[in-house]
């Protein structure tokens, strides 16, 4: 061999092919996939692992702190498991680079990187899989936050499957047309990738879940001595999807009757369910044992929650109670006592159904629709209007108590209930009460006509959602019934937002008496549950 005239020994010309050849090895770059999650939905994120000359260990690609730890518990992982970190320089990039990574769920897939990498195990299958969890020390994996829409990013984007935490596997699984494997260790996913264990991907039958405990509730309408009058009030609320607020005394039942409410409400249909697991999920709230929500939501927040808690956000943002309440209910108890800043942050979400967080780089939106059931004390010492104890506030307390609410979030509930305590026959009586079952099914009826009514119209599914021109077109009344709405105005000092009100309540009256038009009794009763729109109400 020669080069500039002068001619080289065959040694030396090995020795250059080995350097060749050894140089080959140490600069390798493998992909593995992982997914992070925004919102309620999961972009693909490429995990690039480059290893090269030097003894460095490099991470790019905006990883938060949690990312940048992953070194440790990933050295710490692969000895474990019988493997060695190797000492030359390791280049991790996270991409695309201009999403910031948040979280500890890259730890295994910046492991399996490394691995095949360094040549200790084969990566010609990485590209069929997204691979997602957090490393122990000792090489176990932790859950993850978010596997479901993980998992329907992972099939719409063709990955034959997604390897992650045994502890998140069903919950993935319910997502068709993509194989799930749970491990319980990074050992477990270097013998699926190296041919010595492939265990069968788990499967769930979407359907048999969700129908398994769809009315497994352990509240019943049947437990609720009396009030017989505040059950009526909850069935039209659920029969329209109203927003509704009771007001009465400490020990009334305000709580107990609230608490019962998705009982009678519609079951959850399929997309329903999905939509409300993928929020739990991305909260980290789904229960292990179950794969799929089957109950609606239903959440009641301390009156101490900050703004951020109830509609979410936060440095990293996290779903709020409303955006948990999504296809249930939100109960609010001792409404006066919540923040005028928190309550006043419900307003859109109320008109809008959904919720919009904002930051400088990025938004992301969850979906918030929920029926808000809220239950005050008609005054601070709560006897106002009792039948048998006596107020003890001052003059003008109670118009003070009541104005903590504002008119703008009165004007979003549809329902204002009294309730009075129950009486002691009624307590000790041994007749059974209505189940929940029955209060149900009515309300099933009344909703498939709003089904009917509103096909063609898109996002509005009940009648609390119409619009006012909605309103004036379905809801017509007679000469008699307009009359009727004048005379209760005048006399009892409704307010004039109280008459959209009214005949939506109307409305929703008449669907549950099966009743093609807006009858004068439907309207007598709505307007009944307007209480607080009564001037006089407070003194």
């Amino acid at each position: 061999m020669k080069k500039g005239g002068a001619e080289r020994s065959p040694l030396f010309c090995l020795f250059i092919f080995s350097y060749l050849d050894v140089e080959k090895h140490l600069f390798m770059l493998i992909k593995t996939y992982g997914s992070a999650v925004y919102g309620v939905d999961a972009i693909t994120i490429t995990i690039e692992v480059n290893i090269g000359a030097g003894s460095s260990y490099y991470m790019v690609g905006l990883p938060d702190n949690a990312v940048k730890e992953s070194q440790h518990r990933v050295e710490s992982a692969i000895r474990i498991a019988g493997y060695h970190m190797p000492r030359q320089k390791i280049l991790v990039n996270l991409a695309p680079a201009d999403i910031r990574k948040e979280g500890s769920a890259y730890d295994l897939t910046i492991a399996i990187g490394i691995l095949a990498a360094s040549g200790q195990i084969d990566g010609d299958q990485l590209a069929d899989y997204v691979i997602m969890g957090e490393l122990s020390l000792d090489g176990g994996l932790q859950s993850i936050r978010g596997a479901l829409p993980i998992a329907i990013q992972a099939r719409k984007e063709g990955f034959k499957g997604l390897i992650l935490p045994k502890v998140n596997a069903n919950e993935a699984a319910i997502v068709n047309d993509v194989d799930v494997y749970g491990m319980d260790s990074l050992l477990d996913v270097i013998n699926f990738f190296s041919g010595k264990e492939k265990p069968a991907p788990i499967k769930i039958d979407t359907r048999k879940e969700f129908f398994k405990q769809i009315n497994s509730y352990e509240q019943d309408f049947a437990d609720v001595k009396g009030q017989e009058n505040i059950k009526r009030a909850l069935e039209i609320a659920a029969a329209g999807g109203h927003n509704v607020i009771l007001i009465g005394p400490p020990g009334a039942g305000k709580t107990m009757l609230a608490k019962r409410l998705p009982t009678i409400l519609p079951p959850l249909n399929l997309q329903e369910a999905l939509e409300s697991t993928k929020i739990y999920s991305v909260a980290g709230k789904l229960p292990a044992s179950n794969a799929l929500m089957t109950e609606r939501p239903y959440r009641s927040p301390h009156h101490t929650i900050s703004d951020v808690a109830l509609v979410g956000g936060g440095m990293n943002p996290q779903p709020g109670e409303i955006s948990l309440a999504h296809n249930g209910v939100l109960f609010l108890d001792e409404l006066p006592e919540f923040k005028r800043t928190v309550l006043e942050v419900m307003r859109q979400p109320l008109e809008d159904r959904k919720v919009a967080i904002s930051r400088a780089r990025f938004s992301v939106e969850y979906p918030a629709s929920f029926m808000l059931v809220a239950s005050m004390n008609p005054c601070p010492c709560g006897f106002y209007n009792h039948p048998e104890k006596e107020c003890v506030c001052g003059p003008g307390v109670v118009q003070k108590y009541l104005s903590k609410i504002s008119g703008p979030l009165l004007d979003r509930i549809d329902l204002h209930v009294e309730v009075t305590p129950v009486n002691f026959s009624e307590l000790s009586s041994t007749r059974l009460a209505e189940k929940s079952s029955l209060i149900r099914y009515r309300v099933i009826k009344a909703r498939e006509v709003q089904y009917k009514r509103f096909v063609e119209i898109e996002e509005v599914h009940a009648n609390a959602q119409m619009s006012p021109n909605m309103v004036r077109k379905i809801c017509a009344i007679d000469d008699g019934g307009r009359a009727l709405i004048k005379q209760a105005m005048e006399k009892l000092g409704l307010s004039a937002r109280a008459y959209d009100r009214i005949l939506k309540v109307a409305r929703t009256i008449a669907d549950l008496a099966d009743s093609e038009n807006i009858e004068m009794e439907h309207l007598a009763e709505a307007i009944h549950y307007r209480s607080l729109d009564r001037e006089s109400w407070a003194g």
